[in-house]
């Protein structure tokens, strides 16, 4: 008795220190086709599951074998259809006997060793691709499947979706096709493949159907859709209808089905359900930089004023929140309205009116503006525009007087006493922009193509009295002629395309711009309507509007000409990080040729968090030598949402 009670103690004793879940751990043998071990290892079960999903003894010969299926599967979607595949567990085949109280014995402390090892074998070829129906020499070339092709599973599927888009594209929207059949050869590692094909009759689009309507008129959408009854049934065209409608910002989803039958005039019916969005939202921004502040507001739009998609959006905003350029609190309201497809499709008119105030070094500025603008999308890449704009606005700066340099034993404060003037503006801007990105979203980050915008405005300044006459500055501002010309373009290459680095992660951008004002002197120019250097728009490093003349006491005076141009790197870092590397450099000028002046550098740093609305941006910047040497502080700061550029 004393014995059998020893025995069973001794049975419990080890069964105590037995693993249950059983650690593992798994090695995949590489095949030396990056692709494939790639597809083997996301495949695998004994990977995926081994820390999410911990198994007993018995539970991981189980799984080791299903991953024996699932393994071989994907050697043979990628044409190895001889293989072997081995899978062992610390040395033991799967069905060995002995491996079960192997792993029972096994304590927590020693993992179980699994190796899944593989004997390639030849790879097959596609020796026919036989269709059997009747297609038109154009939907077989679509496939890109031929003779003597490696028979990888996913190449062959990719042909059967590329030949029933073919078909569908060729106006047979009921067409079938049913799975490829694969046929091996017994002595030579061929595959003959074959798809049966019922092509069914070439159809036209037959009575379009549109439903979820609410607030929208089912006749602004009519006219606009891009899809008529009676012109070739096409996928594509659909799709492209579907984007339109999208486009427009009032439907949250568009979704197309057409019938599973044809009408009796032979045609196929589609139906376009359209949900439309909430009518109002309200977004929120802010912004800082070490130079001009912070900022915060917050934008009400109203989708849909008058049923036919307009556009109301009315913004309010703190602006100049502290800042080393700015010397109080300012605003900026604005309203907007904007009537898609004025006149013609792709046809906007916009009606702007806004109250804006600015304390800045430079001058301190108060504004009503009011303006219209009529804009054409003549193609994907191409859109103009012209417009008339109008604006009152009080300016105080100083005057010709604190221009350097300063007369002997001159009174400085007598000589740079600030000015108030009063202007008003009317302008005909007329603007060109270029666009090759193919980015749907402003903020998101373009990987390739161009970006460029000019725009020419002549402007007619009428101006009046001073409110004080001083020294040097007399009592009144003379009308102005003058024409600003400013232009923007940027490029962006993916060092993907030189195979440094995946898709994406790793883009060098670059951007130049230029302004000249002609027609009217440094001081017949507004204040407001001269250019000036330096921030994130310009050279980053510097000051806002710290690049450029200055006066006795040292603000920014405005120039007639600007040039400027940056570079950077973005390195994406992870799923949602990214950093980059910049150099700006730029010079403003109070001539009308260019690059007379001398040129300021900046460069710095910055990281971005990518969000599904773009990227938060923080950028340091640092001042490189500048012509005036002193004044400026050592680091600026720049937060935001999306690229500067």
């Amino acid at each position: 008795m004393a014995l059998g009670m020893l025995a069973v103690t001794l049975g419990l004793t080890a069964r105590a220190y037995a693993a249950d879940p059983q650690p593992y751990t798994v090695n995949i043998h590489t095949t030396g086709i990056p692709a494939l071990d790639s597809t083997l290892h996301a495949t695998s079960q004994l990977e995926s599951l081994r820390k999410g999903a911990p198994v007993g003894p018995f539970a991981l010969i189980g799984r080791a074998q299903d991953d024996g299926e699932r393994l071989a599967t994907v050697l043979e979607s990628f044409g190895y259809y001889r293989r072997a595949l081995t899978i062992t567990i610390d040395g033991k085949a799967l069905d060995d006997p002995a491996l079960a109280d192997e792993l029972t014995a096994l304590s927590k402390d020693h993992p179980a060793r699994v190796d899944v090892s593989m004997e390639l074998g030849p790879l097959f070829h596609l020796r026919h691709v036989t269709i059997d129906g009747e297609i038109s020499a154009a939907a077989r070339s679509a496939m890109q499947l031929e003779s003597g092709a490696p028979a990888v599973a996913a190449n062959v599927l990719a042909a059967h979706d590329r030949l029933l888009t073919a078909l569908q594209e060729e106006g047979h929207a009921l067409a079938k096709i049913d799975e490829p059949v694969a046929y091996e050869d017994q002595h030579e590692p061929l595959l003959d493949v074959v798809m049966k094909v019922d092509a069914g009759p070439s159809v036209r689009i037959g009575e379009i159907a549109l439903t979820g309507l609410t607030r929208m008129h089912e006749a602004f959408i009519r006219k606009r859709l891009l899809l008529h009854t009676g012109e070739p049934y096409s996928p594509s065209r659909i799709e492209r209808a579907r984007s339109d409608l999208l486009s427009l910002g009032v439907f949250a989803g568009v979704t197309v089905q057409p019938a599973t039958a044809l009408d009796p005039e032979g045609r196929l019916p589609i139906s376009f359900d359209l949900k439309e969005r909430k009518r109002h939202a309200v977004t929120l921004n802010a912004a800082y930089s070490s130079d001009l502040g912070g900022s915060a507001g917050a934008t009400w739009t109203d989708r849909n004023l008058f049923g036919n998609a307009e556009q109301l959006n009315l913004t309010a905003s703190a602006i100049n929140l502290g800042g080393n350029a700015t010397t109080g609190l300012g605003y900026d309201f604005v309203a907007q309205l904007i009537k898609p497809d004025f006149l013609a499709r792709d046809q906007s008119l916009q009606f702007s009116t806004a109250a804006l105030k600015q304390d800045l070094i430079a001058y301190q500025q108060t504004a009503t503006t009011a303006g219209v603008s009529l804009n054409r999308k003549l193609s994907t890449t191409w859109t103009v525009s012209a417009g008339l704009g109008l604006e009152h606005e009080q300016i105080i700066q100083e005057g010709a007087s604190c221009l350097p340099p300063a007369p002997p034993a001159a009174d400085l404060a007598l000589l740079c006493a600030k000015v108030q003037r009063y202007y008003t503006l009317i302008s005909l801007p007329i603007s060109a922009k270029y666009d090759t990105t193919a980015v749907a979203n402003p903020l998101d980050d373009p990987r390739h193509g161009l970006r460029a915008t000019l725009t020419v405005t002549p402007t007619e300044s009428l101006g009046a009295g001073h409110s004080v006459a001083t020294l040097g500055n007399p009592a009144g501002t003379a009308s102005a002629t003058f024409l600003v010309v400013q232009s923007t373009i940027s490029s962006y290459f993916d060092l993907a395309r030189l195979g440094w680095s995946k898709p994406g992660r790793s883009v060098i951008a670059l951007r130049a711009l230029g302004g000249l004002a002609v027609g009217a002197s440094e001081f017949s120019l507004p204040p407001d309507q001269r250019f000036y250097g330096g921030g994130s728009l310009t050279v980053r490093g510097y000051p806002y509007q710290g690049v450029g003349p200055s006066f006795l006491d040292g603000n920014p005076i405005g120039g007639t000409a600007i040039e400027a141009a940056g570079a950077e790197l973005r390195q994406r870092i992870g799923e949602n990080w990214g950093t980059v590397f910049f150099v700006d450099a730029g010079d403003v000028t109070a001539t009308t040729r260019p690059f007379s002046g001398n040129l300021s550098f900046g460069f710095g740093t910055g990281i971005r968090y990518y969000t599904p609305i773009g990227p938060i941006r923080l950028d340091v910047g640092f001042p490189g030598a500048h012509p005036a040497g002193e004044g400026f502080p050592f680091v600026e700061v720049y937060v935001g949402l999306g690229q500067v550029f």
